[in-house]
């Protein structure tokens, strides 16, 4: 159908005809547009099955590791459990409101639970968490809100260390996955040093929205 109207233009005052054509636009509504989808999916794909054994390699897993953290602008040190307290201390000195929901650490000054608002962590200078497993592939570890009690923790403090055996590191992210599927969680993540990005200029910022830095302590 062919329409016409008049538009006056505001700085000649002149009124100006304008033509066109008036579509007919069909909407659809909710039902029909979930139906559509459902008749459209495509076909299922089975997932690959992965032979793991074929990334096995005879390496040594702390040494990849620690070289793996430090590429990706976090810092690493072996130490003995009775010593953690102490070493802690001498990196980070002047930290003064500290969570530390790692049982082989008792430098904790702020106490939380399940329950706490993680807007009441917004002046946390430091967070002492314990990591599940270590992948030496990136140096990333696998945290669950099974250790860290508060998802936001590892994300809103200035400060990071995480309290990780040696036992419990694993080449490929393959194996990491194997491990933690079958644990029981509701939330989790692999954390590969500390905040940063390089989206601008290409130009690696640490510290741009969590964590300014994070320390491996290996145990």
């Amino acid at each position: 159908m062919h329409g016409e109207r008049h538009v006056i233009c505001p700085k000649s005052k002149t009124k100006i005809l304008m033509t066109g054509i008036k579509k007919e636009v069909k909407t659809m509504g909710r039902e029909a547009i979930l139906k559509s989808i459902k008749n459209n999916k495509p076909d299922l794909l089975s997932i690959p099955e992965i032979d793991v054994t074929q990334f096995t390699e005879e390496v040594n897993l702390i040494e990849v590791f620690k070289n793996n953290v430090n590429l990706v602008g976090g810092n690493i040190k072996e130490v003995d459990p009775q010593d953690i307290d102490v070493e802690i201390k001498k990196m980070y000195p002047n930290a003064e409101k500290i969570v530390s929901v790692a049982d082989e650490c008792s430098l904790g000054t702020v106490q939380i639970s399940g329950k706490t608002d993680p807007h009441e962590l917004n002046s946390i200078d430091l967070a002492i968490i314990k990591g599940s497993l270590g992948v030496a592939e990136n140096g990333a570890v696998w945290i669950s809100e099974n250790e860290i009690v508060v998802r936001a923790l590892p994300f809103i403090t200035n400060d990071l260390v995480i309290v990780l055996p040696k036992d419990q590191l694993y080449l490929h992210l393959l194996h990491a996955y194997e491990i933690i599927g079958k644990r029981e969680r509701r939330f989790g993540l692999f954390l590969s040093g500390p905040s940063k990005t390089a989206d601008i200029e290409q130009c690696l910022v640490i510290g741009a929205q969590g964590a300014i830095s994070l320390t491996v302590i290996l145990i």
